[in-house]
């Protein structure tokens, strides 16, 4: 029988005492469970021990434990030198380090020891579960239990199934995880689960975007934070987790999945990483840092230019409209004909094309036409991008009057979905994937995205708010322009555009 994960009595183990074993232990025992503490490491459970005294006792003072509850979570907190002393837990959470061979060795080691009913759990990040599991004489009760850095504030937890592990353990462990006041997602065992799998799109998509010289990265992290709405852009938040720890993930899961180009890293990160400019750690990476603080990259002056006309592609009629209505909020000159006159700024509002296949298009100029996008459309930062041969005044001019209410312009080269535009149909896409593939409930993607990534919206939430067709026919043009197949729509996306229906919508 499963341990009873609501039991006043329930004791459990945590081996491995480092950052994620102590945040593991600390949530365990704030919640009523006694916790056996262990490490190979001599003298490290102790120290883990008296960190978290510690760490009870500024909860005390901040107001955030009561003195009864911080005292009885300390008593739950037991060190003990022996795996052999853990012979009568529940549940056996492992922590060490993220190694195949050290995590099996410890998993064999730990079932001749324990009870016939002792759960066994993994927190790896990124080794498969079932291949842990392997070297069990009783794989079916080893389970993924994925907690996130610091544990404490890091409220979701990916509980991942075997392919041979057994469904009550994974309800045991969700259970658990209710109790000790995080939100549990479930998942199949697949390389990244749920949330380092949906996170593949944001920082490899803004690697290829550096790769193909659209744009600066601080210009890439402005418009993603701005214009998406991201917390940190992506060069911010690979100079901050260090390219020594990001390299080895993108590259780990690219091969995991045999090469899938949804996935491909970019040379230019690997570079960099040997090159030594990790980022923050190092002082230098995709920004320079003084005293720990980035220094600030100021963007482009504003000119003070103006066009005397300007017309509207109409090929997206609903982003032409919105982009005459701003223009028109600015004071621009409106043309109205079928065709812009000869000293007209042309403005193009692309979904996923280029300004140059806007142009070739609708027979347009290409030296004086730019394109804006008004899908990620706000009155905080407005994207503008050039054809390969957009006249410098044309720029200036049309740079002029987008910033000219106070807003923040980024110029960008001439590229298929601009960027707001490109990360987040990436990430759409592959979070619908991972429902495709039954990875996970569509919900619990969504839940895991937003709280393990920090994303302003799910993925699939994020495809609805701006339709399932729009986010299709991003993809489509991308992939149509640069014929890359890390661009073809999931037939997830793909069924639910044609029908109209949610993107959150599971099969009956």
């Amino acid at each position: 029988m499963i341990f009873d994960p609501h039991s006043s009595e329930l004791q459990i183990a945590v081996v491995g005492t480092g950052a994620m074993g102590r945040g593991i232990a600390q949530i365990a025992a704030q919640s009523g469970v006694t916790v056996l503490l262990h490490d190979a490491l001599a003298g490290a459970a102790q120290k883990a021990r008296e960190a978290l005294l510690a760490t009870f006792d500024t909860l005390k003072q901040k107001g955030k434990l009561s003195a009864d509850d911080a005292e009885r979570a300390g008593t739950r907190l037991r060190v003990v030198g022996s795996l052999d002393a853990l012979a009568g837990v529940s549940l056996v959470v492992e922590a060490i380090v993220e190694d195949l061979d050290a995590k099996r060795a410890l998993f064999r080691t730990l079932e001749a020891l324990v009870g016939e009913s002792c759960v066994l759990a993994t927190n790896t990040s990124s080794l498969s579960v079932t291949a842990i599991a392997a070297a069990c004489a009783h794989p079916e009760r080893v389970a993924g239990y994925h907690f996130f850095n610091p544990v404490p504030l890091m409220k979701v937890v990916e509980v991942i199934d075997g392919v041979r592990g057994r469904r009550d353990v994974g309800d045991a462990l969700m259970a658990l995880a209710r109790r000790m006041g995080h939100l549990p997602v479930r998942a199949k065992d697949t390389p990244g689960f749920i949330v380092n799998h949906a996170g593949r799109g944001f920082g490899t998509e803004a690697l290829r975007l550096l790769g193909e010289n659209i744009a600066e990265p601080h210009v890439i992290d402005a418009v993603l934070r701005e214009q998406a709405g991201f917390k940190l852009g992506p060069f911010e938040l690979l100079d901050l987790t260090g390219l020594d720890v990001s390299v080895p993930v993108m590259e780990v899961i690219y091969h995991q999945y045999f090469e899938e180009p949804r996935f491909r890293p970019s040379p230019l990160a690997a570079q960099r990483r040997v090159a030594g400019l990790l980022g923050r750690k190092t002082g230098e990476g995709y920004y320079r840092y003084v005293e720990g603080r980035a220094v600030p990259v100021p963007d482009a002056p504003v000119p003070g230019a103006r066009p005397a006309s300007v017309w509207v592609g109409a090929a997206e009629p609903a982003l032409a409209e919105l982009a005459r209505e701003l223009l028109t909020a600015l004071g621009a000159p409106i043309e109205s004909g079928a065709r812009p006159s000869e000293a007209a700024l042309c403005i193009v509002t692309p979904l996923g094309e280029d300004v140059t296949a806007c142009c070739a298009r609708e027979a347009l100029d290409a030296t004086r036409a730019v394109g804006l996008d008004m899908l990620f459309a706000n009155d905080r930062r407005r994207s503008l991008m050039l054809s390969p041969v957009t006249s410098a005044a044309v720029r200036d001019a049309a740079h002029g009057l987008l910033a000219s209410d106070g807003a923040r312009v980024a110029v960008l080269r001439d590229s298929a979905g601009l960027i707001a535009q490109r990360v987040v149909a990436t990430i759409v896409n592959i979070g619908c994937d991972i429902a495709q593939q039954g990875i996970a409930e569509p919900a619990d993607i969504d839940r895991a995205v937003t709280l393990g990534l920090g994303y302003p919206h799910g993925p699939l939430a994020w495809g609805d708010r701006l339709g399932a067709a729009t986010v299709l026919k991003v993809l489509n043009n991308m992939l149509a322009l640069s014929g890359d197949p890390r661009y073809r729509p999931s037939p997830w996306l793909r069924r639910r555009a044609a029908l109209g229906v949610s993107l959150l919508k599971t099969a009956s």
